[in-house]
């Protein structure tokens, strides 16, 4: 078991329950076993409802009694007053773990009957995460307990970063742009008001999690703070952590209050404890996602000295102020030895310079050879290769070289394209074969900084 409660058969169930099941293609219910249907899962599914006798071709039980065998994941998608009798039934009949998707609790003011729920999975020893949320997706088990059908969200493909969220909106909203993206994802897990779990018990686990090499994280309240500083100590030793806090002002603390009901704290003591254990702190949801993307990359650079090439003069002068304006990151000098390759690889046109403008007519040979010859150079610890697909020469082939480049150099390799419908789709393909990629230069400028950060925090703790 990892950590105190073992939450493997929630994220990963031979068998799934699902409380609620509806033939009504409109209910949470139907909506959540349609998505394991749709997903392929592989494990036995159980759809639980005492008025049908079949569910989208299965077998539908009037009571979790009738299943017969232990259930490793009982989803519970019925009104509040009934889920006290669902999550009864889920214990008489032992299931391994529960989650409530049901809202109507505490966050509406009835702490009473979540308190009573608390009671009853605590009394059979049952993991329970909610209510009112939205559960967890696994992308390698197949498991997806969200009300939201795939056509609306789009499901990223399989990867290592894990996403904790206490908010739904929050989670499905960043979950849509990173499948979008072409990002990859190993969990989700959402779990609203935390009557039983909470990111402590979440975070544990995911801190020993194989599948799990980056954890993102929102979060709105911290129920347990003495019990989190002591996680915080011990988990970015391990993977960053990149945390969203919501509810840092008065405004946002009294939103908090009436959506998850959580108890925001004062957010100067929370920051600070973030930046003392390494915690990486973002401020809007999209730098909660190129964040990640840096970090998913797995490569610490071994210094702050930049390189830029590009395919546009004016792109790599913006991105070198950038830089510039950097109070951690500086412009790298080439080794002579790398301006002696350039010049001999470059045509006269391009002047040996960082950034290395490469021209309008540059192509995947001119990326190829730059890229060879910057990578290589002691004197460079991160390169950001810029590409305008605009361009005559720029096209599948150039991103081609950039994907190859970062599976062949160990330093931290990044893209920034800006374009509409041609563009995009080269950036998912870059994404795809694990290179980060941005629209910007301040996109990419904040996300060298947060891994050079990282990278430094790690040295200072190994001494």
């Amino acid at each position: 078991m990892i950590g105190k409660f073992n939450l493997t058969p929630m994220l990963k169930p031979k068998s799934v329950a699902i409380i609620g099941a509806s033939r009504n293609p409109e209910k949470v219910g139907n909506i959540i076993l349609q998505n394991y249907v749709s997903a392929g899962y592989s494990g036995k599914l159980y759809p639980v409802n005492p008025n049908a006798d079949e569910i989208l071709g299965l077998k539908c039980y009037k009571t979790m009694q009738e299943i017969g065998e232990e259930v490793d994941l009982a989803v519970i998608a019925v009104p509040a007053p009934m889920v006290p009798m669902a999550l009864e039934e889920c214990g008489k009949s032992k299931s391994k773990s529960v989650i409530v998707i049901s809202g109507g609790f505490s966050e509406i003011g009835e702490t009473a009957l979540q308190e009573q729920i608390k009671n009853m999975a605590n009394k059979y020893n049952i993991p329970m995460l909610g209510p009112n949320c939205l559960g967890v997706v696994d992308t390698r088990s197949r498991t997806d307990t969200m009300f939201l059908p795939s056509f609306k969200i789009t499901r990223p493909q399989v990867g290592f970063v894990s996403f904790v969220s206490q908010s739904g909106a929050v989670g499905s909203t960043v979950l849509d742009i990173i499948g979008g993206e072409g990002c990859g994802l190993s969990k989700f897990i959402s779990y609203g008001n935390a009557a039983q779990l909470d990111e402590v018990d979440i975070l544990e686990y995911l801190m020993n999690d194989d599948e799990t090499k980056v954890i993102i994280l929102y979060i709105e309240g911290i129920r347990r703070g003495k019990e989190f500083v002591e996680l915080a100590r011990k988990i970015t030793k391990k993977k960053p952590v990149i945390v969203l806090k919501a509810g840092r002002t008065s405004a946002g603390q009294a939103a908090a209050i009436s959506h998850t009901a959580s108890l925001a704290g004062n957010y100067a003591t929370q920051e600070a404890i973030f930046k003392q254990f390494g915690f990486t702190i973002a401020k809007d949801l999209s730098e909660l996602v190129y964040y990640a993307k840096i970090f998913s990359s797995e490569i610490e650079p071994n210094g702050n000295r930049v390189a830029v090439i590009t395919n546009g003069g004016g792109t790599g002068v913006i991105t070198a102020d950038a830089i510039g304006s950097s109070e951690l990151l500086k412009m790298a000098e080439y080794s002579n030895q790398t301006k002696k390759t350039l010049r001999k690889a470059m045509p006269p046109l391009v002047n040996i310079t960082n950034p290395l403008d490469l021209a309008g007519d540059a192509d995947s040979k001119r990326y190829s050879d730059a890229l060879n010859a910057v990578c290589s150079d002691p004197n460079v610890d991160m390169i950001i290769a810029i590409v305008l697909f605009q361009t005559p020469g720029a096209d599948s082939t150039v991103t081609a070289c950039v994907v190859h480049q970062k599976e062949t150099v160990p330093k931290p390799i990044i893209a920034m394209s800006m374009g509409a419908n041609y563009t995009q789709g080269q950036k998912v393909q870059m994404e795809a074969g694990g290179v980060p990629t941005y629209d910007s230069p301040a996109e990419a400028i904040a996300s060298l900084e947060a891994l050079f950060k990282y990278a430094e925090f790690k040295r200072k703790i190994k001494g």
